[in-house]
């Protein structure tokens, strides 16, 4: 009979998201994420198979708790530019506790070109968070708060470039006001 799990596993998974956000896929090794979430070899590769599957629900839950925050502000009665303003507040304003950047750009810079199954996903979500995006911007040209001549793919593109670009900034020791003239400069592009 199997001995019952002793562990809270989403919490495994938020720790082991944290790891792997500060060090990335490659740099994570087997005893950080013991470290990191306070169980033993056997307990991870028994609960969660292999590092491989475990940085995939962490990648995932990442994504899923950073996509509802941005739908969140697409969804809201704020004017277009406001959305994106609020967007990019959310890089300026990061939480201090959370590791620099984002999980999903550094998995992108990282696997985006040697893991044909996560860069899959991640052009899943890309698209997912692009098309959201979209609606919002070709709304906010359709209604004049956004210049008609403006393609709302190339600024959906452009925004979600500017955020990624933003994050790597602050990974990069950016600090407060370089990021904020970074989100003042893309806030006169649209």
């Amino acid at each position: 009979m199997a001995r019952p799990r002793r562990f809270d596993e989403d919490r495994a998974v938020d720790a082991a998201m944290r790891a792997f956000w500060t060090a990335g896929y490659e740099a994570t090794s087997t005893q950080d994420l013991c470290a990191a979430t306070g169980l033993g070899r056997s307990s991870i590769y028994n609960t969660f198979r292999s590092k491989r599957d475990l940085f995939t629900r962490a990648l995932r839950r990442y994504a899923e708790a950073k996509d509802a925050a941005m739908m969140e502000v697409l969804d809201g009665d704020l004017p277009v530019r406001e959305k994106v303003r609020a967007l990019m507040r959310h890089v300026v304003e990061s939480d201090p506790d959370d590791p620099a950047g984002c999980l999903v750009v550094n998995a992108t810079v990282e696997l985006g070109q040697r893991d044909p199954e996560t860069a899959a996903w991640l052009r899943r979500n890309y698209e997912r968070r692009f098309a959201a995006l979209r609606a919002v911007l070709d709304q906010g040209r359709r209604t004049g708060e956004i210049d008609p001549d403006k393609d709302p793919d190339d600024l959906a593109h452009f925004v979600i470039a500017v955020l990624g670009g933003m994050r790597v900034a602050q990974r990069g020791g950016a600090d407060r006001g370089a990021l904020e003239a970074i989100a003042r400069t893309a806030l006169d592009a649209l």
